[in-house]
């Protein structure tokens, strides 16, 4: 497969590495471990209602603030050649606050709350320019076989040290340390650190193209600006592309809001802890040679559309089976099942877009991209949470989450890729007409 080959590749194994690097952040901080600590450590003796809309509030800043960022920060990116320097202090953020949550104190949720907020920024902010060097260290027949590679690994490494996480955290004694509490604390500066080491070899060894200019700091921040409103424009030439993105919008949403709120909600129908512990580990795991599988078969017979579609569709009904989920064995079934998919969905979106996109504006248009993904995280939790606090009931609000997939399933249905790729072909060549002119 070709997915062994990229191991050769020094470019795109530093590349794909990256995910390996971050996703333990996504897996062991805001998937498992913080929605878990917040509710029983830092927000104890709230009432579970009122926890479970502090951290969907908690989710929806940081996607806000994201979303309102990541436009102007692909546009000057693409300007100023800027696109690993703006990864570096993203990505430097997010490995600091995410290491002082170590050191917080029973109660202070609202400490806990800031620097979950900063983390999910710099995790979520340095993923639009890591998104947007895809295009470096791929080309239109691997794009694909590339973007699963990168999340493959991602699923792989963000499960290995989750892996170790879970064993101290159900056996803290074994490790030295008191309780399950210190062994949560401990998890923070670990993800940190593992974070920050295997993020390395994408600022060493993956190369950033360069552009020749004269322009100051601030003349190019200018013209990024001046970018920025202009890929407005372009967009209205780009209708395929415009209507991926707001499919993207909404069944991204939904993906997001499962994977962010799944421990929250959990807790609340009474799954054990050590078994939803385990329901990680599954979807991590099972996540990796499923992402592979996934992307093989779709994109050797039926095409990345086909691929969203179909987990769109099987997302509406785990949302459903979540509903009426009972014991600790149906929801490992249940972590399985998105196991199976949540790497093929996220894989082929994002090489889906990159497909229908000009060639020579890559950061640019992925932070739309970027924008309306973490844009729409503000909705879905916000949905769950509104939903909560109507019916006082954790298995109705689930179901909430099901409008987002099938608005994003229709939305697809008339996404035509051909039309798509020649659009940005086009309106790519006339820049570069333009820019010889």
């Amino acid at each position: 497969m070709k997915a062994l080959q990229f191991f050769k590749d020094k470019k795109v194994l530093s590349w794909a590495l990256y995910d390996w690097a971050n996703s333990a952040f996504a897996t062991s901080v805001m998937a498992a471990f913080f929605p878990i600590y917040f509710k029983k450590f830092w927000s104890a003796g709230v009432d579970p209602n009122v926890s479970s809309s502090r951290l969907a509030f908690s989710i929806g800043i940081a996607s806000f603030i994201v979303a309102i960022l990541a436009p102007f920060l692909g546009a000057i990116a693409d300007q100023i050649n800027a696109k690993k320097r703006f990864l570096l202090f993203f990505f430097t953020t997010g490995i600091i606050s995410t290491g002082a949550l170590t050191f917080l104190s029973q109660g202070r949720w609202e400490m806990a709350v800031f620097l979950y907020v900063l983390g999910t920024i710099g995790f979520s902010g340095s993923n639009i320019f890591y998104d947007a060097l895809l295009v470096f260290v791929s080309n239109k027949k691997n794009v694909d076989s590339v973007s699963a590679f990168g999340f493959s690994l991602g699923y792989l490494g963000g499960g290995l040290l989750y892996l170790v996480n879970a064993i101290m955290v159900m056996y803290p004694s074994y490790f030295g340390l008191a309780n399950e509490s210190e062994a949560i604390k401990i998890s923070f500066i670990m993800v940190a650190f593992w974070w920050g080491l295997f993020a390395i070899p994408l600022f060493l060894f993956l190369p950033e193209e360069k552009k020749e200019t004269n322009d100051s700091f601030l003349t190019s921040v200018g013209k990024g600006l001046s970018r920025l409103k202009k890929t407005f424009t372009k967009l209205k030439h780009l209708k395929v592309t415009f209507l991926f993105l707001i499919s993207y919008w909404c069944y991204i949403d939904g993906v997001d809001t499962i994977v962010r709120l799944a421990g929250d909600y959990a807790i609340d129908i009474g799954i054990p802890t050590n078994v939803l512990l385990a329901s990680f580990l599954i979807v991590q795991f099972v996540a990796f040679p499923s992402t592979i599988i996934y992307i093989y078969i779709f994109e050797k017979r039926w095409g990345a559309k086909a691929g969203i579609m179909t987990a769109i569709i099987l997302y509406i009904c785990i949302s459903i089976w979540g509903y009426f989920v009972q014991s600790g064995t149906e929801f490992l079934i249940l972590a399985f099942g998105i196991g199976s998919i949540q790497g093929g969905i996220q894989s082929l979106s994002r090489s889906f877009f990159s497909k229908i996109i000009p060639a020579n504006s890559p950061t640019e248009f992925f932070g739309f991209y970027n924008m309306l993904g973490k844009f729409a995280a503000v909705f879905g939790p916000l949905l769950y949470g509104l939903a909560r606090q109507y019916t006082k009931s954790p298995r109705e609000s689930i179901l909430s989450i099901i409008i987002l997939f099938v608005l994003g399933g229709i939305l697809l249905y008339f996404v035509d890729e051909e039309q798509g790729q020649k659009a940005a072909q086009e309106l790519a060549l006339a820049k570069d007409i333009e820019a010889e002119t």
